[in-house]
């Protein structure tokens, strides 16, 4: 199995808890300093951290599998004719777990998922996205594959990747300048407008921008403000629009 979820750090816990209610997430683990939020597809857990420390309001890509040692067996093995060995069984902070390290540097974890986890508990339409940002995006997408990730069809053939993963979520490769890193964001399967007036009943402000490819809400981020200036701005929603 495989099945995004994101690791979110934030000083801002009871916020971004609200946040997620209103975006149709639901509260399936923890209720202090650790809680883990199912939507529809994937699921995102959030560490509380104090305020003002380097970590917070940062996203660490992740992901949930059934059996570690299973699953480095077959990343490493599609990954053999590259000769390469991308996952490693570690210990953790919070226990084993599998570590992928790609070319670019770029690491991630996949944690064993709970066996009463089955994911899929919020809003049918809401997905989960983890995103990959990062200068050699041909290597992450390659990546990706190896641990079992699907690729999508996407817009432009340019350096931009899209995948799904088989429990739940998406995961998406993005070109960006500097150290390769990891970011955040939702996936709505249909209108945004109603999204946008379920937030807004719950309080906060949410303004629809249309692209080329689609329409996107944004929602102030909880975390963004003068003391975090590397925290975006806004928390992003994707309307999904099916290729072909």
């Amino acid at each position: 199995m495989l099945r995004v979820r994101p690791l979110h750090f934030t000083s801002k816990i009871e916020s971004w808890d609200r946040l997620l209610t209103a975006l149709g997430l639901v509260l399936t683990e923890g209720d202090g300093g650790f809680r883990v939020f199912d939507a529809g597809s994937g699921r995102l857990a959030l560490h509380d951290v104090p305020e003002g420390t380097a970590g917070d309001g940062t996203t660490a890509l992740a992901v949930e599998v059934g059996d570690l040692a299973e699953f480095a067996r077959r990343t490493n093995l599609s990954a053999a004719d590259e000769g390469t060995a991308p996952a490693e069984i570690i210990t953790a902070d919070h226990g084993e777990a599998c570590k992928i390290t790609a070319p670019d540097g770029f690491s991630f974890l996949a944690d064993p998922a709970a066996l009463d986890a089955q994911g899929g508990g919020g809003d049918p339409a809401l997905a989960v996205v983890g995103v990959w940002l990062t200068e050699d995006t041909a290597s992450a997408a390659q990546t990706l594959r190896h641990v079992g990730a699907r690729p999508r069809p996407v817009p432009d053939a340019d350096e931009t990747a899209d995948f799904t993963a088989k429990n739940g979520g998406v995961l998406l490769v993005r070109p960006a300048t500097g150290t390769p890193r990891s970011g955040l964001g939702f996936e709505y399967d249909g209108g945004l407008e109603p999204l946008r007036e379920r937030l807004a009943s719950a309080g906060f402000e949410a303004g629809i921008t249309e692209e080329a490819f689609g329409s996107t809400l944004h929602v102030p981020n909880p975390d963004a403000g003068a003391a975090a200036p590397h925290v975006p701005a806004t928390v992003w929603i994707s309307e999904r629009r099916p290729m072909g």
